[in-house]
């Protein structure tokens, strides 16, 4: 049944007009939340105080009798994605890359190069809201750190690709030497090359690191600690090299499997979420990195890890000969 309201959605509209303009001026975070609402034909104000409501209403000159105000205990904010390649700046100055979203426990983060920055050093993102700390940080020795992130952050399983579209990561086997391998930082964008030597060590002014991957894959300043990736699979962060992205050069990673066991950390996969599959028990568990000659039980029966990799749901031992040996 039609009803006549006292207020048409011209008035409500321009109420509400008023109300924002008026709240660019000021702090409004007691009073965040306000739209039209047709059923009871008033403009509502959300408020955790009802007196900032009120305050608001007064300074866009919006009659108390347009107007209702609701008391509620939310406060907004917006939420930002970490994504392997993007951008963020250490102590508001330099800036490297993020290598790989991670998880641990509850807590989200990013694991990154540890010439980035030092222990309790706090991160921004790309857009310079506060991001994160690190937790952690090796340089020299090795290259290797992580950022636990505030809750406005949000680990995603994704690499900025070419163009910055999403490539998926599906898990963190090690590429054999001679494979494609991409890397993506936040100054020169995706490039890929080949992987030319596991197990090396390399000398930087500030000391000796071991346990790099020497590639083809040109890189310049600010990729640091971005992402090294094979196919789906992580495969480490820029650590350092020589030449640039227009006439070429070497670069070495800090490869990621090691870092996410030095931490306890687990990566960020497109497989994450799901239920477990309710396979035989035993001791091999999805999420956990394995290095070869590691021995679990599944299904009532024991196999050795052949090749370095993160576990995940649908890379259960009995189904995947390339990464488990029966014994």
């Amino acid at each position: 049944m039609a009803k006549v309201v006292r207020h048409s959605l011209a008035d409500l509209d321009a109420a509400k007009s008023r109300l924002d303009r008026a709240a660019a001026d000021r702090n409004t975070t007691d009073a965040p939340v306000r739209y039209v609402d047709v059923r009871t034909n008033t403009v509502t104000v959300q408020a955790v105080r009802p007196s900032a409501a009120r305050a608001l209403l007064d300074a866009a000159g919006v009659d108390a009798g347009l107007a209702r105000v609701e008391t509620s205990a939310e406060q907004p904010r917006p939420f930002y994605d970490l994504r392997g390649g993007e951008a963020y700046y250490i102590n508001n100055s330099g800036r490297c890359s993020i290598g790989f979203p991670v998880t641990k426990g509850s807590q989200q983060g990013f694991a990154t190069a540890g010439h980035c920055g030092r222990t309790g050093a706090s991160t921004s993102g790309a857009n310079r809201v506060a991001q994160g700390t690190f937790q952690g940080s090796i340089f020299p020795g090795r290259d290797m750190a992580w950022v636990a992130t505030n809750s406005q952050w949000t680990a995603t399983p994704y690499v900025s690709g070419a163009g910055g579209q999403n490539v998926q990561v599906t898990g963190s086997t090690q590429a054999p030497v001679g494979a494609s391998v991409c890397r993506s930082g936040s100054t020169t964008g995706w490039h890929c090359g080949t992987i030319q030597q596991h197990n090396t060590s390399v000398t930087y002014p500030e000391g000796t690191i071991s346990g790099v991957t020497r590639t083809t894959v040109c890189a310049e300043p600010g990729d640091s600690g971005g992402s090294y990736i094979s196919g789906s699979q992580a495969q480490g962060v820029t650590s350092g090299g020589s030449g640039d992205c227009r006439s070429g050069g070497t670069t070495f990673y800090q490869p990621i499997n090691p870092l996410l066991q030095n931490y306890g950390l687990t990566l960020k996969t497109t497989g994450d979420g799901g239920e477990d599959p309710g396979e035989p028990g035993g001791t091999w568990a999805a999420g956990t990195v394995y290095q070869p000659g590691d021995t679990v039980t599944y299904g009532g029966a024991t196999y050795r890890c052949l090749q370095g990799h993160q576990a995940q749901q649908g890379w259960e031992p009995s189904n995947v000969p390339a990464l488990w040996q029966r014994v």
